[in-house]
């Protein structure tokens, strides 16, 4: 082999690009740019309504209605409610707040709801009292599902006074009256139940029905009034189908 055969080849060098032939650089379009400002404003718009409308007083209670009270004033509903002035109204939890409310005796129902910008409104229904108990500590009001609800130094006039008893029973009488209607309710001065199928009503003119028990109540009360139109002195309705007078 000659000199020239045995040096090695040496690959030919590559020169750079001239300017002229390089790849030009690409620019982003304009309109991609605004469109990512405008995600990135509405992005930070969005959390700011979300901080303003859940962590500051700006849409925060401002005032609270109370609607429905008789014996209870509205404050004591508000206070009951335990509402905050200035908390996030977004926030409020109203199914709690009914729960502190109906914690009053005298709640019978109550609704809490929103109105924005911030209004927070409670209604609520007082129970009926149908029958006083007096008891050592004063007399006591019981509504028509045997609940004792409040007690009051005087009883309220035009309800029947039941005689003390057991829990049974009162709730047994309770449901009878609560049948009544209001005309008949004001002939009824008293109610014994020495227990819960033995129920009887005393009338202011002293006659007595036999009621028995809380069963078909609302057909007992349907049926007492023309009875009561006839001669008597005991009105035996235990069995509604088969009424009897007695005296």
């Amino acid at each position: 082999m000659t000199g020239a055969t045995q040096r090695r080849t040496r690959p030919p060098r590559r020169r750079p690009p001239r300017a002229a032939q390089r790849p030009p650089r690409r620019r982003v379009p304009t309109r991609y740019l605004v469109r990512r400002w405008v995600v990135l404003g509405v992005a930070v718009a969005l959390t700011a309504a979300v901080v303003v409308v859940f962590w500051t007083p700006l849409l925060g209670v401002r005032d609270i209605e109370v609607s429905g009270t008789a014996e209870l004033t509205a404050d004591e509903v508000r206070a009951a409610a335990s509402v905050e002035l200035g908390a996030p109204l977004v926030r409020l939890d109203t199914n709690e707040v009914e729960q502190r409310i109906a914690r009053l005796p005298r709640i019978d129902s109550v609704r809490v709801s929103r109105s924005f910008p911030g209004t927070v409104r409670i209604s609520v229904s007082e129970r009926t009292p149908v029958l006083v108990v007096q008891r050592d500590d004063g007399m006591h009001l019981v509504d028509g599902t045997g609940r004792d609800f409040s007690t009051l130094d005087a009883a309220p006039a035009g309800l029947p006074a039941l005689e003390p008893t057991g829990a049974a029973a009162t709730t047994a009488a309770a449901v009878a009256v609560s049948a009544l209607s209001d005309q008949l309710t004001a002939l009824v001065a008293s109610v014994t139940a020495p227990s819960e199928v033995d129920i009887r009503l005393t009338l202011a003119d002293g006659r007595v029905v036999r009621w028995g028990g809380q069963e078909a109540s609302a057909h007992k009360a349907a049926i007492l009034g023309p009875l009561l139109s006839q001669p008597g002195e005991t009105y035996d309705i235990a069995a509604p189908d088969f009424p009897t007078i007695a005296g």
